[in-house]
């Protein structure tokens, strides 16, 4: 099974926040998550993002795909990504 790790929007309308999620990458981007790893609330000026490292280095070893954004985020937390080549 493919998968990804990306942002999933949630909120209203000027004020969203997010949630990083582990999802099936076939699938639609609105559909059900394998797991649910961290939110990113940008909005927010403090705790803007909050992740369960554990979690995240797990899926990260099991060959997840990560997109750009969360990327970037797991990466100003200190957990290093090396972009994919291709």
């Amino acid at each position: 099974m493919s998968t990804t790790m990306r942002l999933k929007r949630f909120g209203t309308k000027k004020r969203p926040y997010y949630r990083v999620v582990v999802q099936d990458s076939r699938l639609a981007t609105s559909s059900k998550t394998i797991d649910e790893v961290g939110t990113y609330r940008p909005v927010e000026a403090e705790n803007q993002l909050t992740l369960n490292e554990e979690k995240v280095k797990e899926w990260l070893g099991k060959g997840v795909v990560v997109s750009d954004t969360v990327r970037d985020l797991l990466n100003s937390q200190g957990i290093q990504i090396n972009r994919k080549q291709n």
